[in-house]
């Protein structure tokens, strides 16, 4: 029954994460601690989210993205990452989530009121926007919610913003795995081979969402991640 849960998980995580740009560790994260301690669900998840990233990449390849944007916010974000997953080594991250709900939260009331808003497309607010989202995927694994407020807020194309989520969210995730597997955190037999079935299903996600995508207008698209936004923003505040 948990093999099976968590393969519903991976599907359903992969739809909504490849959307919203996020990536499925938001929601697969708080789930998967119902089984397993912390650490070794954010190494666990944060293999899978890596290959989410790759997906994104292939499937949104025909984006044309801002590279210079994503260098800025991948580099810092990298940096940012390895301290955030030193951080959780050894410190509880409740805090830092109830201050990312927050922010989170008045983001999408922002654009409520200001729908139009949009972040200057510069190198300073693209490497604020990695360290911050880079610290928190190290320490949560759930930094994906912050790398969209900031990649939306520029009003990129919705396959641009999508490229860009999965580029970024490789480079990050590869210095917080790197941290994990450094500092001890292993995974456990079964969890090793359910990557084998948790992967690909991961990939059917990926396709799935892109069909859905591919149906959404690019009005409605930033509506879209708004709501998605403002889902996780109130369940890290209400937890």
């Amino acid at each position: 029954m948990k093999f099976l849960s968590i393969i519903v998980l991976t599907f359903v995580a992969s739809v909504v994460g490849t959307i919203s740009g996020f990536g499925l560790s938001t929601i697969m994260v708080p789930v998967v601690l119902f089984f397993f301690p912390l650490p070794t669900t954010l190494l666990f998840v944060g293999i899978i989210h890596a290959f989410g990233d790759v997906w994104k990449v292939v499937l949104f390849k025909r984006g044309v993205a801002k590279w210079r944007t994503i260098l800025a916010f991948g580099v810092l974000g990298v940096i940012a990452s390895f301290l955030g997953a030193g951080i959780v080594l050894s410190t509880p991250s409740e805090i830092l989530q109830k201050v990312l709900g927050g922010v989170l939260v008045g983001y999408v009331i922002l654009l409520a009121f200001e729908p139009k808003f949009k972040f200057p497309q510069t190198t300073l607010f693209s490497g604020i926007g990695g360290v911050f989202s880079g610290l928190l995927a190290g320490i949560s694994g759930i930094g994906g919610p912050v790398r969209s407020m900031f990649l939306s807020a520029y009003s990129f194309p919705k396959e641009v913003y999508i490229f860009a989520s999965g580029v970024i969210g490789l480079f990050i995730d590869t210095g917080r795995l790197f941290i994990y597997s450094a500092g001890g955190i292993k995974l456990d037999s079964n969890l090793g081979w359910g990557l084998l079935v948790f992967i690909p299903i991961s990939f059917i996600g990926a396709e799935v969402a892109k069909k859905l995508v591919d149906k959404i207008s690019q009005k409605a698209f930033r509506g879209v991640v708004a709501a998605f936004l403002f889902l996780v923003g109130a369940r890290l505040l209400l937890a």
